[in-house]
């Protein structure tokens, strides 16, 4: 479920980025976002390819790499977490136990007791909500490398390529399947992340 919904955030994300900056593209392009064709015979042909981000993302190595690292620091921070809530929860148990069957010498030295428990007990929740935003930032810094590494990428295949628009397809509703570069862009991607990583 955690696969799935840090998957969808990126593509997500992805999508929403990709959209946003390929319409101020379209718009720097000729001004007005309008296609160019009623500017007196100086048209030029629309050139329309789209991939599919969830396919792109699910199968672009880099993503996959920083997928993994961020599942490795979520189980070290449940992990951290866990241990410090059993321990505590093993120690409330004793004092409890401890109280009800009067083992405390003094009632200062059951409250003494009792208050560093509430301290530590305080301690243990302050550490989760360290850990969830670890974890966040982690998360939303991942997907700004991967949305900046699809950008660029998809900006120096453009060069050549020279499209008008390159869309999500799942905004797509229907297209020509030779209009797909998802493969093409993913072999790219996986390949120029091949080469960096021999670096």
């Amino acid at each position: 479920m955690k696969n799935t919904s840090l998957v969808l955030i990126v593509v997500l994300f992805v999508a929403v980025a990709g959209l946003y900056i390929l319409h101020f593209i379209g718009n720097k392009s000729n001004g007005s976002g309008i296609d160019g064709s009623n500017d007196g015979g100086a048209s030029s042909e629309l050139k329309i390819a789209y991939i599919k981000v969830d396919s792109l993302v699910v199968n672009y190595d880099f993503a996959q790499e920083m997928h993994d690292g961020f599942t490795k620091q979520q189980e070290a921070f449940t992990k951290e977490y866990s241990e410090k809530r059993s321990r505590f929860e093993s120690q409330a148990a004793a004092f409890q136990e401890k109280v009800q069957r009067g083992g405390f010498l003094s009632q200062e030295r059951a409250m003494q007791e009792r208050d560093r428990l509430v301290g530590e007990e305080q301690q243990i929740g302050k550490l989760d909500q360290e850990l969830s935003t670890k974890l966040a930032q982690m998360q939303a810094d991942n997907n700004k490398q991967l949305l900046d590494s699809v950008m660029n990428y998809l900006k120096l295949y453009n060069k050549d390529k020279k499209y008008s628009y390159i869309l999500n397809a799942a905004e797509v509703l229907i297209g020509d399947e030779s209009s797909n570069i998802t493969k093409e862009v993913l072999t790219g991607l996986n390949a120029r992340y091949a080469k960096t990583k021999l670096k």
